[in-house]
């Protein structure tokens, strides 16, 4: 395919793909005696499939979701990576179910995830994903953590194990409950037996 078509294709101006010619990251681009770039399409450069994947703590901090996707797509573009799927979610970084990223670990299609920071994938295990999904290359665009999303994580944490504890509490109570009414209906059974 020629390089217009290339940036047709990747949704890149023709000035980004002559960029990304030139710099060597389009991986088998020639130029053609005429002049003309073009790219020999093989089933190496088709096997790749590049994720976004923007995640945000809360509703509140929607808008900045949309910004985080962007960046990563102008990352990619940068790099000379074909975006294939922009995945975007608001939950927290310490919930171990988010239906969309576990839609993408699944389905192992991804041979590409980009993400803004290690904590938008998970606040914690990320080395775990990483040998789990080896599949995959996981390129973190900033190393840096926010601190804002990891004060929420940590209330976050703290009201779940404050709900955890409350709810053994209120199990023991149950539990309890039920043996003083079976101890009861022992106790009504043996008095019943006596008068009888």
């Amino acid at each position: 395919m020629k390089l217009s078509e290339y940036a047709k294709k990747n949704s890149i101006s023709y000035q980004t793909a002559w960029s990304h010619f030139k710099n060597g990251k389009i991986p088998n681009a020639r130029q053609l005696p005429t002049g003309t770039v073009v790219i020999d399409e093989t089933k190496d450069s088709n096997s790749e499939y590049t994720v976004v994947y923007a995640r945000v703590s809360s509703a509140e901090n929607k808008s900045n979701l949309d910004s985080q996707a962007d960046r990563l797509v102008k990352f990619c573009e940068a790099n000379g990576y074909v975006v294939n799927e922009v995945v975007k979610e608001c939950a927290s970084g310490l919930n171990d179910y988010r239906p969309k990223l576990c839609k993408i670990l699944e389905s192992r299609k991804a041979t590409r995830l980009v993400i803004e920071h290690k904590d938008r994938l998970t606040r914690f295990g990320f080395n775990y994903i990483k040998i789990l999904f080896d599949t995959c290359d996981i390129i973190v665009v900033n190393e840096c953590e926010e601190d804002q999303d990891l004060f929420e994580d940590f209330v976050s944490l703290a009201t779940s194990f404050c709900a955890r504890i409350y709810g053994r509490r209120r199990s023991k109570r149950k539990t309890e409950q039920i043996i003083n009414a079976l101890n009861d209906n022992v106790d009504m059974e043996d008095d019943s037996n006596d008068t009888g």
